[in-house]
């Protein structure tokens, strides 16, 4: 009975031995036949996996053969939506910033209105001047007489310095208006003076005659015609 015993034990002790070698054998089998057979086992395969050439796995896998066929052409259509919508934005901010520096830069209120000066001619007697301030500089206005006029229009112009007749430097015979600032540094010459009768500059000594043409003296040019008009017989309108 003891002999019994113990040839139990040593049985249960070397089958699971027995049933490793079995199987080890089992899978050694299966796997020569499937080499033999030529039969591959199908292995799942992922969408995602890199070809040889990008085997990198710092590269970004690439989705376009899940695109739709019209993916291009919208995004396309969203980077020229993008470009028009960013030119528009730019185009009402430079708009903005023009308006505003021209706004700036325009005239104030009180500086329009001394733009334009008004004289009564009415108020100036025949013979005589007068002296007005427009835009910071001295305007002459010069009543003519008839004997003025004429001394004026026979001066011969092939003798003159800067040559110009006298009516194109008036509107109206009788009327001569002139900007007074000397032509040669700019100081403002004495009415009814000088040695043609017209005006004289004190400062370097130069003659102008009795319709405002440099005749003598270092000046260079003619007293300067402002842009003026007639409002009516009576007003004079300078700017």
């Amino acid at each position: 009975m003891a002999s019994l015993t113990h040839s139990s034990r040593a049985l249960l002790r070397a089958a699971p031995r027995t049933v490793g070698s079995v199987r080890a054998l089992s899978t050694t089998t299966q796997k020569n036949a499937s080499g033999e057979s030529g039969v591959n086992t199908p292995a799942f395969e992922s969408p995602f996996k890199a070809s040889a050439s990008q085997a990198k796995t710092s590269q970004i896998p690439d989705f376009s053969k899940y695109r739709s066929k019209n993916a291009k052409s919208s995004n396309l259509l969203f980077q020229y939506f993008m470009v028009g919508s960013m030119g528009a934005i730019t185009a009402a901010g430079a708009k903005s910033t023009v308006q505003d520096f021209l706004v700036n830069m325009s005239a104030s209120a009180d500086v329009l209105a001394m733009a334009k000066v008004e004289v009564d001619l009415a108020a100036i007697p025949e013979g005589k001047n007068v002296l007005i301030k427009w835009r910071g500089k001295p305007v002459f206005i010069r009543h003519r007489t008839a004997d003025e006029i004429k001394e004026a229009e026979e001066i011969k112009i092939e003798s003159l310095r800067d040559p110009q007749k006298d009516a194109d430097r008036v509107k109206k015979p009788e009327w001569l208006v002139m900007i007074g600032v000397c032509t040669h540094l700019g100081c403002v010459p004495i009415g009814e003076a000088g040695d043609f009768g017209g005006w004289f500059c004190p400062c370097h000594g130069s003659h102008y005659d009795i319709s405002g043409r440099i005749r003598k003296g270092p000046a260079p040019l003619n007293l300067e015609i402002p842009e003026y008009d007639f409002a009516d017989e009576s007003n004079l309108v300078i700017g």
